[in-house]
């Protein structure tokens, strides 16, 4: 049987599928579809299936990662949407936090609400924050809205009350009139997306959810229609942002969760090649078409985040801490009014992509300039499947940058990387330097069919020591997806002074949690061997605005109080340096992470070869030196224990890997590239 895993990304589609009888495991791209993202699956599915003389019913596990919803929001195209709110609670969505992204500039102002405030409707009902009824729903008044939002062309409806993360009766009873009212809307409360406390960040991503589910419900039913075509049976998990796989059901209800799908698949098998490697701290560096992705591992453990911005929209929910840029391999180089030379961040994309892909596209890029330095083969890339015009890419340096500034192709070309290597550097800083961590403790681990072609550049520029290239680093995100295990988040909000007396009331909000949690492994079919479950509670000194995560080691019911003032005295002093000994603490918010364990297959270890590596053609290649002739190399007949001296270059289906003069390359027992710096 074959477990696949396939990521959709903004130029690639990326493709891993692992023989479970044979432990071998074969990797594949195809150009994304943006119009349509699941084509490309059937696309690259149909030819796995072809090339390894298979049969689809042979397709035991299917996982998926995607930047559908997340596009959608970026990209503003999600349904016409309306909200059902809390009377005097219409305007949150605008007013936000009195927060400025940039504080001395005036021209810059917040983005539009997804939903305008003619279609945010108030109605009567209210609880209060100690889950007491002041003001029971009018019900009458929920089914006007419905008929009003209806009538406006709403495809979606949001249910947000003050403080339903208490109490959702009220929720729940508004969601079953409209469903009443409007059984074609896709309905979304609060308290079923999140029910927590800060009313800002609960309706955001409650109407984040409500804006992406219709157009991601029928993208799935497209999805699961190709799967269908072509024979396959197995029902597909996604991953979401917490880096975790979870059923389509599960997606349809909660797609607001998936909104790093990809990106977050890739750290948790960095960690894992990582671990394998003998490397627990990693600063994970994704290159692709469209952005930069970089995470910190730190101790074989991703980074995690409760929250982040998904065009300048907050989204609130458990996800792997990841700082993205627009900078990519498609990423445009240009010049602004002043003359000066910009790299991205808007992209070329899968269509028309970079100048020398020959579809079209006019806009030089970084891709283009790697083409023109011959970093990149100039002839053909994906294994000899796709064509290179180096004399297009070319012309477009040429035209656009080179002669506005006087310079050589080549300087441009060069002049193009430099900028796009220090954007990149700087995203590398916003996770580690600028968070307290020395990257001299840490390994640089790229991926992504960009990531190795700059990693060493990126190193040499943070001073970082070494770096690990991965085997067919262009599919990492896609094979990460086969190595993550199945995962959801509850989360109980409540505000309480934590003493001797109140704790036995926090720790059994677990109890219900853990009902839940018991009922989605049986759904989800999860055996009870592969089962766990975490707890965290989240708290504060009693004053400040943020909390801290402390994990419980044990049951909740067996830590003492003692014990949980001690952990979380700890806990903030790691993240503030400091602890205030007899300040009152308040806990905020409960959560449990429900595992269920994927069996984890050992690495392929790759063949020895006792002669040198002989290199598959001798290219000219520009470095910072000037031109060098240069072997190229073809990472398949690279044995354990072979080292290359820079310059260098290894060629790979998915992804290249340069090698500066200088600079030396080692392959370790599981076939990773190793450069020490």
């Amino acid at each position: 049987m074959y477990r696949v895993g396939f990521d959709v990304g903004g130029t690639f589609t990326d493709f891993t599928i692992h023989d479970e009888g044979s432990d071998a495991v074969r990797h594949f791209k195809v150009p994304s579809t943006p119009s349509d993202p699941s084509e490309a699956i059937e696309t690259g599915l149909a030819e796995l299936i072809e090339q390894l003389a298979i049969r689809p019913d042979q397709l035991a596990f299917v996982g998926h990662g995607t930047t559908v919803a997340t596009n959608m929001v970026i990209e503003r195209r999600g349904v016409r949407t309306g909200l059902i709110t809390t009377k005097g609670f219409r305007d949150v969505l605008e007013i936000g936090r009195q927060t400025r992204p940039h504080l001395f500039d005036y021209s810059i102002g917040k983005p539009e609400p997804l939903v305008p405030r003619q279609r945010r409707i108030e109605v009567s009902g209210r609880i209060d924050v100690e889950a007491r009824c002041l003001t029971p729903l009018d019900e009458e008044a929920v089914r006007e809205a419905a008929c009003l939002l209806v009538a406006d062309g709403a495809q979606a409806i949001a249910i947000c009350f003050l403080h339903s993360y208490l109490d959702d009766a009220q929720e729940r009873r508004a969601a079953e009139i409209v469903r009443d009212v409007a059984p074609d809307a896709y309905v979304s409360t609060s308290s079923g997306v999140l029910p927590e406390f800060r009313e800002y960040e609960r309706f955001s991503t409650t109407v984040i959810n409500a804006y992406v589910g219709p157009r991601m419900d029928r993208y799935l039913d497209r999805f699961l229609g190709r799967l269908e075509a072509l024979g396959i049976a197995a029902q597909p998990y996604t991953i979401h942002s917490n880096g975790g796989l979870m059923s389509v059901e599960t997606v349809r209800d909660n797609p607001v969760r998936t909104c790093l799908s990809g990106p977050a698949a890739g750290v948790v098998g960095a960690a894992e090649v990582g671990k394998q490697a003998g490397l627990l701290n990693l600063i994970t560096f994704d290159v692709g078409g469209t952005s930069t992705d970089v995470s910190l591992v730190e101790a074989g453990a991703p980074a995690f985040a409760a929250s982040r911005m998904v065009a300048d929209h907050p989204v609130r929910t458990p996800m792997v801490d990841i700082h993205v840029i627009g900078a990519g391999g498609g990423s445009i180089a240009w010049l602004d009014d002043a003359g000066a030379l910009k790299v991205g961040p808007h992209s070329a994309g899968a269509d028309p992509g970079p100048v020398g892909y020959g579809r079209g596209g006019t806009e030089p890029t970084l891709t283009d300039a790697n083409i023109v330095l011959h970093r990149l083969n100039p002839v053909t890339l994906l294994g000899g499947r796709m064509k290179v015009d180096e004399a297009a890419a070319r012309r477009a340096i040429e035209e656009r940058i080179a002669r506005p500034l006087g310079l050589s192709v080549e300087d441009a070309a060069l002049g193009i990387i430099r900028i796009a290597v220090a954007n990149m550097s700087r995203a590398i800083r916003a996770v580690s330097t600028e968070k307290g961590h020395d990257l001299a403790d840490f390994a640089l681990f790229p991926y992504g069919g960009a990531g190795p072609l700059h990693a060493l550049a990126v190193a040499e520029e943070c001073d970082i020591r070494r770096v690990l290239v991965p085997q067919e680093p262009g599919t990492m995100c896609a094979r990460g997806i086969l190595m993550s295990d199945l995962s959801l988040d509850f989360v109980k909000s409540e505000i309480i002074v934590a003493d001797a007396g109140s704790w036995p009331r926090i720790v059994a909000q677990f109890d219900g949690m853990r009902e839940r949690g018991l009922a989605w492994f049986e759904a989800e079919r999860v055996a009870p061997a592969q089962r766990s479950m975490s707890c965290v509670v989240e708290a504060r000194y009693k004053g400040q605005n943020h909390e801290v995560q402390v994990r419980l080691e044990q049951e909740p019911a067996a830590v003492a109080f003692e014990t949980f003032v001690a952990c979380f005295r700890a806990a903030h002093r790691r993240e503030y340096g400091y602890d205030v000994d007899g300040l009152a603490i308040e806990v905020v918010n409960c959560r449990l992470k429900v595992v269920g364990a994927v069996e984890r297959h050992p690495p392929r270890v790759p063949q020895t070869h006792d002669a040198a590596p002989q290199p598959k053609e001798q290219r000219s290649v520009r470095f910072a030196q000037g031109w060098l002739d240069t072997p190229v190399y073809d990472r398949a007949t690279l044995g354990t224990g072979i080292t290359l001296a820079g310059p260098a270059i290894v060629d790979e289906m998915s992804s290249t890997t340069v090698v500066a003069p200088g600079q030396r390359l080692a392959v370790d027992t599981l076939g990773n590239l190793i450069v020490e710096l």
